[in-house]
């Protein structure tokens, strides 16, 4: 992926990491439209950001992708990059029956939400010059933070279902690359992990993943040296010791 001169739309820009790469890439040279569900932010973002545009979206309702899309294929026929980037991530007890509702709605936003605007926009992003979909996952994909499951759950599954996409991309020979963003803990305010000291800082993390993809820009993954210990524990036989202190996070 080129770091300059695109047109990217960042579903769930209106906070934390979205809104990191939204200001970063568009001081970079990108048309940048942030897309989130609540309009005051919207607004306070465009007003505060001239250039960058907005866009209304709740990526849990398939009414609000389609208006989106429509809209989007109008106004930026351009686009060329997608960033799924919307997510929750809630605590979650899963002995207690009142929490299923959670549950269901990491499902509905961080998997669902992801699959149906990749379905939405593959369409306009298809045989254009570098072209991407950019999938925000989380280290937490290869290694679950066990207070937390069904949002590791859901970024696990967005892991495997970023490699077939990848795979069936390139067997179409549709032009569309796929990165995948695994983050470790970032001091946003998601877990509330805003003033966490065991936390990445936020501009830290943006700096050195924009600067993995310069160094890289046709890469499959981008994974910060601070996700590196849980994203590669399978691999180096440290699975067990990585789940056993995540187990005490937040206990």
């Amino acid at each position: 992926m080129k770091l300059t001169g695109n047109t990217i739309l960042i579903t769930g820009g209106t906070s934390g990491i979205g809104l990191g790469l939204a200001l970063r890439l568009h001081e970079a040279g990108n048309k940048v439209i942030v897309a989130g569900r609540r309009k005051k932010l919207l607004d306070r973002i465009t007003g505060e950001h001239p250039g960058i545009e907005a866009l209304a979206l709740d990526v849990a309702d398939p009414a609000s992708i389609a208006r989106a899309t429509e809209t989007v294929a109008t106004a930026h026929p351009e686009l060329n990059v997608l960033v799924n980037n919307a997510g929750i991530m809630l605590r979650e007890n899963l002995l207690d029956p009142a929490a299923l509702p959670v549950a269901e709605d990491h499902v509905t936003v961080n998997l669902l939400g992801t699959i149906r605007m990749t379905y939405a926009f593959l369409p306009l992003l298809t045989g254009k010059a570098d072209a991407a979909v950019v999938n925000v996952t989380s280290a937490l994909a290869f290694v679950p933070l066990p207070i937390t499951p069904t949002y590791s759950a859901t970024k696990a599954a967005l892991h495997s279902f970023s490699e077939s996409l990848r795979v069936q991309l390139a067997r179409a020979d549709a032009g569309v690359q796929v990165i995948e963003v695994a983050p470790p803990g970032v001091r946003t305010t998601m877990l509330d992990q805003q003033d966490d000291e065991n936390s990445m800082p936020l501009d830290d993390f943006l700096t050195e993943t924009l600067d993995l993809l310069r160094e890289r820009p046709d890469a499959h993954q981008l994974v910060v040296e601070r996700a590196r210990f849980v994203r590669d524990a399978e691999s180096n036989g440290s699975y067990d010791t990585v789940l056993a202190q995540l187990s005490g996070v937040g206990a």
